[in-house]
């Protein structure tokens, strides 16, 4: 069974693997380390493509502010979802993907059983106190045999990760700063989301959670 209605067992901080399902793991506090360096370099990502809240086809402006780094970036408007080679606010390439990114996400991937993960694209999402991301499917990308890696940093959030239908109760995982999760394989298509986030703040990123989701587009 892929999802339940219980919150996930915390495992203890010296469990480097926690699987939540066939194919998907929890890295708790892989990334927690590099989490200074991460955001160090997100700010240089974020000087040439800066947050922005888009729409979603349906003209709904999303709650959680996106940007993107690397060859490719998602993007959504009423044209639909998909991945662009530039950012259609500025018409410029997306900013390069700092190695330090491709180099964590690598890792990590590999940790968890995905060997090779080479990501062309990070979709860089923040999370205000009340922002949310619904279920839905990570689809938009070529080639499902490669994984997806998703990095937290700052607040803690309540991470849905639920089956292959809209209709399975998610499991509710509590992730917290240098916290990863990826997910490939029989699970790869997944549904999933973000709870509303809570209040609180963070040494390093204030009032925010950022999460940086690797993808291989192309």
């Amino acid at each position: 069974m892929i999802a339940g209605d219980l919150l996930a067992a915390l495992p203890s901080p010296e469990a480097a693997i926690s699987p939540l399902a066939e194919g998907a793991a929890l890295l708790r506090a892989f990334a927690a380390e590099e989490a200074p360096a991460l955001l160090e370099a997100l700010n240089s990502v974020l000087a040439a493509a800066p947050f922005r809240h888009m729409l979603t086809p349906g003209g709904h402006r999303m709650s959680v502010a996106m940007s993107n780094c690397g060859r490719l970036g998602w993007v959504t408007d009423r044209r639909g979802y998909r991945y662009d080679d530039r950012d259609p606010e500025t018409e410029r390439p997306w900013p390069a993907m700092p190695s330090l990114f491709a180099s964590v996400a690598a890792r990590a991937a590999a940790r968890s059983g995905y060997p090779a993960f080479a990501p062309d694209c990070c979709l860089i999402n923040r999370y205000h106190p009340g922002a949310r991301m619904a279920l839905h499917q990570d689809r938009d990308e070529r080639d499902f045999s490669q994984p997806i890696v998703s990095v937290s940093l700052g607040l803690p959030a309540i991470f849905l990760f639920g089956g292959l239908t809209r209709e399975a109760r998610p499991l509710r995982v509590r992730l917290a700063h240098g916290d990863v999760v990826v997910w490939g394989g029989r699970v790869r298509l997944a549904f999933h989301g973000v709870a509303p986030l809570a209040n609180g703040l963070h040494p390093l990123t204030g009032s925010a959670r950022i999460n940086l989701t690797f993808r291989k587009a192309a």
